[in-house]
């Protein structure tokens, strides 16, 4: 009965280029695998979640993450050269900023992925 679970279809013989004509480009597809290569960091995960609750500071992204200020303004400057997060100066103060609503979507996405 096992053996049933991976039965393949009848072949659809337009489908594959139909699909063929969907995949991005190949651009795209390094610079997504660019992503997947920042969120593999802990830290940088760590932040980015706090980054999606509100904008931070970097003493406080440090208290939420749990590492030390200096961490994580290393690892903001990996996060801002991937376009992953945003600054703004405030004063003397620099608060920092999801990038865009498709970053917090992602990080939503994975949480929800990881916890279910």
């Amino acid at each position: 009965m096992a053996n049933n679970i991976f039965q393949l279809a009848e072949p659809v013989e337009d489908m594959l280029p139909k699909m063929k004509d969907r995949m991005p480009p190949e651009t795209i597809t390094l610079n997504m695998a660019d992503t997947f290569k920042i969120l593999c960091d802990h830290t940088r995960v760590k932040i980015l979640y706090a980054l999606s609750l509100s904008e931070l500071c970097v003493a406080d992204i440090a208290e939420l993450a749990g590492v030390s200020q200096s961490a994580v303004s290393h690892q903001l400057r990996i996060l801002r050269n991937s376009k992953l997060v945003t600054w703004k100066k405030s004063g003397k103060q620099v608060f920092y900023a999801l990038q865009s609503e498709g970053v917090r979507v992602l990080i939503k996405k994975s949480m929800e992925h990881s916890s279910g």
